[in-house]
């Protein structure tokens, strides 16, 4: 994904809450750790722990651009994040969307009475990868 100078910028700056960079490298340690387990083919991560841990890496990277761009997100679900990213960056974060929004329906565990989890396939893994990377490129100061 190509970005602009304008695009970094509309990302980067504000008036931040502090930590944010915490939650950056915490989103990274994520993101590698799945990628290197992706890549090594490790049989202990299956699709739906990679699935998780591709998940963590996103949420940390949204809290990192939200909090450094001082906005906090309604809620955890993938959806809260990405209804908050679509209000302060919309032109840029269009792109990411619907991928984003996809990763929530594997997963509802806030209500327990309604709790549900449908694992990803290992083909879907690789897409889920490549969303958080770009992810991460556009919220990377």
């Amino acid at each position: 994904m190509a970005l602009s100078d304008k695009d970094r910028t509309d990302v980067t700056s504000s008036q931040s809450i502090g930590g944010w960079e915490i939650f950056l490298h915490d989103g990274e340690g994520f993101l590698k750790t799945a990628f290197g387990a992706y890549e090594k083919k490790k049989a202990a991560f299956t699709p739906e722990i990679l699935y998780n841990m591709i998940a963590m890496a996103i949420e940390k990277f949204v809290m990192s651009a939200l909090m450094r761009h001082g906005k906090m997100p309604y809620n955890h679900t993938m959806k809260d994040l990405v209804e908050a990213m679509d209000a302060a960056f919309p032109a840029t974060f269009a792109e990411l969307r619907e991928g984003l929004l996809k990763m929530d329906t594997y997963q509802d565990i806030c209500d327990l009475d309604g709790f549900r989890i449908i694992p990803p396939e290992h083909s879907e893994i690789p897409g889920m990868l490549h969303l958080a990377q770009k992810l991460h490129t556009l919220v990377t100061p």
